[in-house]
Parts: structure tokens; sequence; C-alpha cells
């Protein structure tokens, strides 16, 4: 099994699995010029995943699919991607492509519909989780963004982190100044910092790396709690309101 990530658009990577016979299925694309450069004259995908409905994860869908029409699209049930999903799915369902079998996770937050698959060791995470972050909250409460990291922590810790975007620099910058204290964390970042000089991508990560560093998966951590309480008193007191302070302070945050 082969894992690539596809650099597309601005900062986002689409996804391509392969199969050791030629199969593949490809994940989230926003664009279809770097899936159809790297299949060459490759036969169909098995599937097209896509996670949630946002144009960087799902406008190359039409163009993949004059290229190969009938390729079967499995992707959250939302209105606003009816005409590109023909196989609609939330939480609990399975997508069985070519020799693979993912389990769908409902993960409100970024967006109401937002869904990751999971199986094969890999988590396809759209814009729910990034290598030392989380996605904004477009749609979705502070409680279900939480509700959806701690299902994810809940995974077997060696699970390939595959999420939709190179966010890990920007991330780590904040991440240290949230805890900067964290051996592991300080390791990630200049392991980041190493892949990108050498034009390396950072992820996938494993979710073990994630839950030693990421503050968002971190979120009932002491040292974690005692930033966030130092930023907006009152908040120590409940996981919630914490997980809502760190992300606030996220958004308003630079480097």
């Amino acid at each position: 099994m082969q894992l690539t990530a596809l650099p597309a658009l601005d900062d986002n990577y689409i996804w391509h699995l392969a199969a050791e016979d030629g199969r593949w299925l490809v994940v989230d694309p926003g664009q279809a010029e770097p899936v159809l450069a790297f299949a060459g004259a490759a036969g169909p995908p098995e599937a097209i995943l896509l996670t949630h409905h946002h144009a960087d994860h799902v406008a190359g869908v039409d163009a993949l699919r004059a290229r190969w029409p009938g390729v079967p699209v499995h992707g959250p049930a939302d209105p606003r991607i009816a005409g590109l999903v023909d196989h609609p799915l939330g939480d609990g369902d399975r997508v069985e492509a070519g020799p693979w079998r993912f389990a769908v996770l409902g993960v409100p937050g970024h967006t109401a519909s937002h869904v990751a698959f999971h199986g094969e060791g890999l988590l396809f995470c759209g814009d729910t989780l990034f290598s030392l972050g989380c996605g904004r909250l477009f749609e979705g409460t502070p409680r279900e963004m939480l509700g959806a990291m701690d299902r994810l922590c809940a995974l077997p810790p060696a699970t390939r982190v595959c999420c939709g975007h190179e966010y890990t620099l920007a991330n780590a910058a904040f991440a240290r100044v949230v805890d900067p204290d964290n051996a592991a964390l300080r390791r990630r970042q200049e392991e980041a910092i190493a892949m990108r000089h050498a034009a390396r991508p950072t992820v996938p990560s494993s979710l073990a790396q994630e839950l030693a560093c990421n503050p968002f998966l971190r979120i009932d951590a002491p040292a974690v709690r005692a930033a966030v309480a130092a930023r907006e008193p009152g908040v120590e007191g409940d996981r919630v309101e914490a997980f809502a302070a760190l992300r606030r302070w996220k958004d308003g945050f630079r480097a």
C-alpha cells in the first residue's frame, strides 16, 4: 500500500492511496490537475472520498468524473454537495472501495456534516484534525469539536493522521506558546522544519505523536489548562469552555 500526499492549491493535500495491484483511490480532490498528473495512464480510481463540502476539498470531482465516468463518490449527506456525492454517508456507515474498508466517523465542528474515514491504519480527517492543531469552527460548536477530538483520541495510537492542509509549522508556533515545556512538541517542531526545508510534507503524522504534542488533543493536560486559564481566567473548571478559549486564542494568534 502506497500513500501519497499530492500538493494542491496554496496549502492543501489531496490523498492518493494505491494498492500493490495498481488499484487506487483519492481523498478530497480540491483540484483535478494534481490527481490527473499523478495518475498518468492509470485506470479509474476505485472511489473518491470527500470529508466535507468546502470547495478546496471537492472542486476537482467533476473533472475527475469526466475523465473516469461512473467512479463512485462517497461523502457526507449534505445538500450542498448532493450533486457530487452518489453515496451519501453519516456516522456509523462503512465504505468498501477496492481492497480497502473504512469506518465513517461523524466529526462535526469545522462544518456541520464533516466526516472522517478510518481504516487500514489511516485516518482521513479533512479539516477536523491537523498536525498540532484543529480546524476552525465555521459551523459547529466547541462542544461538537471537542467531542470529535475525544473520538479521534480513542483510535489506535499508531493510526496515521492524513489531514487536508500543510499547517504544521504555523500550528507548532502556537502550540509552543501554549505548551513551551513539552519536549515532544519541541522535537516535532524541529522535525517539521527539517521536512519543509527538504520540500517534504509534514504529514501524515501519527495519532500517538498528536496525543503527545497537539494542544487541542491535550485540553486536559495541566500545562495546557494553566496556559488557557492564564489567558482567560475562569475557564479552567470546564473542559468545553477551556477548549473554546484555546480555539479563540488560536484564531487570533499571530506568530
